[in-house]
């Protein structure tokens, strides 16, 4: 979820599918830091964590095609670098409440929360505001948000990606066994889609 290089991604994502209508895409978690700990056990202190991330920040601004990324701004908010598990637990919410297209677009907002407007998304009015932002029903979703059943989701999801053997983000998995991972170029993400279906044609 918390990722800059899956930000600048997600646009050329939608493209792709504005052009393949027959390709869906079903989003999965895949947290990298999913707790305070996490980023302790990874970089050595949250301080660390903030400064080394900011830097992947601002090599992921190079790749987005806007440049939304303010790791400036971000490096100067008081608050420690965000953990995963919050923003997931959002996004799996706003699935249950309007499938696919919620979640998708919850993750947007979220992304855009965090590595444009450099809000702490880990505060749940921060994440309640998202929801809000993008047309779903703020009681509802902040009673999914709460529920062990969004929980449990989000940890089939993590469990799945650990099968798949996924170590990074941004990843798509096609058919379960075709994998693409990094912020690709609109070019490749054509080239791999192409190639999918015409081995699928070809059945």
């Amino acid at each position: 979820m918390l990722c800059a290089w899956c930000y600048a991604f997600s646009p050329r994502v939608h493209r792709l599918i504005s052009e393949y209508p027959e390709v869906r895409i079903v989003h999965r978690a895949f947290a990298l830091a999913p707790t305070p700990e996490s980023l302790v056990a990874m970089f050595g202190s949250k301080e660390r964590a903030k400064r080394e991330i900011l830097s992947h920040w601002r090599a992921a601004n190079q790749n987005d095609d806007e440049h939304r990324i303010n790791a400036d701004l971000m490096a100067a908010r008081p608050f420690d670098y965000p953990y995963s598990m919050p923003g997931l637990l959002a996004c799996k919410a706003a699935e249950r409440q309007g499938g696919q297209e919620a979640h998708w677009a919850m993750y947007d907002r979220i992304q855009r929360a965090h590595l444009s407007e450099c809000l702490d998304i880990t505060d749940l009015n921060v994440l309640r505001r998202c929801a809000l932002d993008v047309g779903l029903d703020g009681e509802q979703w902040e009673d999914d948000y709460r529920s062990p059943v969004v929980r449990d989701a989000v940890e089939r999801d993590l469990a799945r990606a650990k099968l798949y053997g996924i170590t990074g983000v941004p990843t798509l998995v096609a058919d379960q066994k075709y994998a693409l991972t990094g912020a690709q170029s609109d070019a490749r993400l054509v080239a791999w889609i192409e190639h999918l279906l015409a081995q699928r044609s070809s059945r």
